[in-house]
């Protein structure tokens, strides 16, 4: 079964495909589902981050929304998901996020992000997210130098 970082080297290509250096991937039972980037610019839609444009395409896929659609997924991200994509996640039922660099980490390489930890917005939620952090942080932060 592949690590979390080889999870995250898939996540770190995508992200080198979008308009702003962000990358998503999601998996379930060891098989990834989907990968997506972030298009804020190009789509001129401030809600299309990495997270949110793999969540939605996640969804379409199976044809249904429901609060528990993603449960049993891992939603690995280059960044830590901002509070309208970690929010998304508790939307979704995901089950899990990974992340590589932090909001901290982003806000002293010049990103402007909202100072608020994605886990304190999936811990007010009413599904239960396991959150980890830090994975390949190094490497995700580059994309930004």
């Amino acid at each position: 079964m592949p690590t979390h970082a080889e999870y995250m080297k898939v996540a770190l290509e995508a992200a080198k495909q979008g308009d702003l250096p962000y990358g998503a991937v999601l998996v379930k039972d060891g098989e990834i589902q989907a990968t997506a980037y972030n298009t804020a610019q190009r789509d001129n839609d401030p809600t299309a981050h990495a997270e949110i444009n793999l969540l939605r395409q996640q969804t379409k896929a199976l044809g249904k929304y429901n609060p528990e659609i993603l449960k049993g997924y891992s939603l690995y991200t280059t960044c830590e998901p901002c509070p309208m994509c970690a929010a998304a996640c508790a939307w979704t039922g995901v089950s899990e996020i990974i992340f590589g660099a932090s909001i901290a980490d982003l806000m002293s390489v010049g990103q402007s992000q909202i100072s608020v930890p994605c886990e304190t917005i999936t811990s007010q939620g009413f599904q239960e997210i396991k959150i980890t952090s830090s994975v390949l942080a190094p490497e995700c932060l580059a994309l930004f130098q």
